[in-house]
């Protein structure tokens, strides 16, 4: 595993605006097509933002993009609306999937289970709910996947609530599930785990459930 883990690279951002990660991540996905990088995990936090994915139904944001409190990005992953901000770690895998099975579904299962997997190690019963996408305490979410892919090099991928504040999310519908509460490690555990050292147990988790992929 320790070898492995070598060949996935991390790189911690810090906190920075949507649109500047979403132009590292495009120079990231074509540096990966043209093997110019290992598969790399990138890890931040977002300035206030509110995101949804290109569909015509925006629903989700309940009202228009001027009245909510903070912009609104649309962006070419998968999903309905969400917020990210300041004491959420999202992360953005930028892997060539054709090693990883090459399945959508098993990418996004994958993804699922290594947030799983972190919660459980701050001792949070964490799961997920039938025919929805994304990880849940109970009737609590937790955690949104939404992914995008060019050429099976993956982008986008999945914001956690570590800390913060998780009051813009009634501003809108969290993903489009109307009765989505949303929680966040701190208010499901004692531990006050910072952003970044969450960040470390997130992409070991993640770097230990694609192996298992490579291992199949």
């Amino acid at each position: 595993m320790e070898e492995y883990s070598q060949v996935i690279e991390e790189m911690w951002l810090g906190r920075i605006s949507y649109s500047e990660a979403l132009e590292i991540q495009n120079q990231f996905v074509t540096d990966r097509l043209e093997n110019k990088v290992n598969d790399t995990i990138l890890l931040l936090e977002h300035e206030p933002v509110y995101t949804i994915g290109r569909t015509r139904d925006k629903s989700s944001l309940q009202k228009e993009a001027s009245d909510l409190p903070y912009p609104v990005f649309e962006t070419n992953r998968g999903g309905q609306a969400t917020y990210h901000g300041p004491g959420q770690l999202v992360g953005y895998p930028i892997l060539d999937l054709k090693l990883y099975k090459k399945d959508l579904h098993i990418y996004l299962r994958s993804l699922e289970k290594a947030l799983i997997d972190a919660c459980n190690q701050f001792k949070i019963k964490a799961t997920t709910r039938k025919g929805l996408t994304g990880v849940w305490c109970s009737n609590r979410k937790i955690a949104s996947i939404g992914v995008g892919v060019r050429h099976w090099v993956s982008m986008h991928g999945f914001a956690i609530n570590v800390s913060g504040d998780l009051s813009p999310f009634k501003e809108i519908i969290p993903c489009g599930i109307s009765d989505a509460e949303m929680t966040s490690i701190h208010n499901e555990s004692s531990n006050k785990v910072s952003v970044k050292d969450f960040s470390t147990v997130v992409s070991k988790s993640m770097k230990n459930e694609l192996l298992k992929l490579l291992e199949k």
